[in-house]
């Protein structure tokens, strides 16, 4: 497979507490969280695997899905991603977060497509927010990542390894679920999505 061909990439690693933990498994419309960026990286990358801490509960993973064990300290998003540009072979990874089950396949494969230049990332924004657990992220990246301070914003450390910034198409996809009401409300975006699409 071409070397530049990305990696997909589900991060997973997150403790989950504002949810009632094991956000993997929590169901959307009776489907687990985790099989929505998934089914969508599936749709765009040839190889996609699910990056978690050693006690992360996952669900049955569908098709040919590998599960890469991150360390288990820091707690941190950024330690997943740092894991899968390790694992992936001196390949680009495309990462999207578990909490992100909106994102389409549309918006990934665009996002794929980007000439990075002499960027280490191409980062979703939304309203105007870096989306750093929505990116490209280029193996020229991890220098900047492997020792990064982990009292430190997520979006602070992305933003300066140097990236390309792509706006994302429907800024109402990127809704993080991180709490009970998220599933609610990612739910009735669901709906009224599939309700747009019927009208096309």
């Amino acid at each position: 497979m071409d070397e530049r061909t990305p990696v997909g990439v589900v991060v997973a690693g997150g403790r989950g507490r504002r949810i009632g933990g094991d956000k993997a498994i929590v169901e959307l419309d009776g489907v687990p969280l985790l099989h929505y960026p998934l089914a969508a990286l599936q749709e765009v990358c040839g190889e996609v695997a699910v990056v978690a801490k050693r006690d992360t509960v996952l669900p049955p993973l569908r098709g040919a899905v590998e599960v890469w064990i991150e360390p288990d300290e820091p707690r941190h998003p950024l330690v997943g991603i740092v894991h899968a540009l390790l694992r992936a072979g001196g390949r680009p990874i495309l990462a999207v977060a578990v909490d992100l089950p909106l994102v389409d396949a549309a918006t990934l494969r665009a996002l794929a497509r980007v000439r990075l230049g002499d960027a280490a990332a191409a980062v979703l924004t939304a309203d105007g927010r870096l989306q750093p657990l929505c990116a490209l992220y280029d193996p020229r990246a991890l220098p900047g990542l492997s020792r990064f301070d982990p009292s430190a914003r997520t979006t602070e450390i992305v933003a300066a390894l140097g990236i390309v910034e792509v706006p994302a198409p429907d800024p109402s996809r990127f809704l993080n679920v991180n709490a009970p009401e998220d599933v609610l409300e990612a739910s009735l975006r669901l709906h009224a999505a599939a309700r747009a699409g019927g009208r096309r």
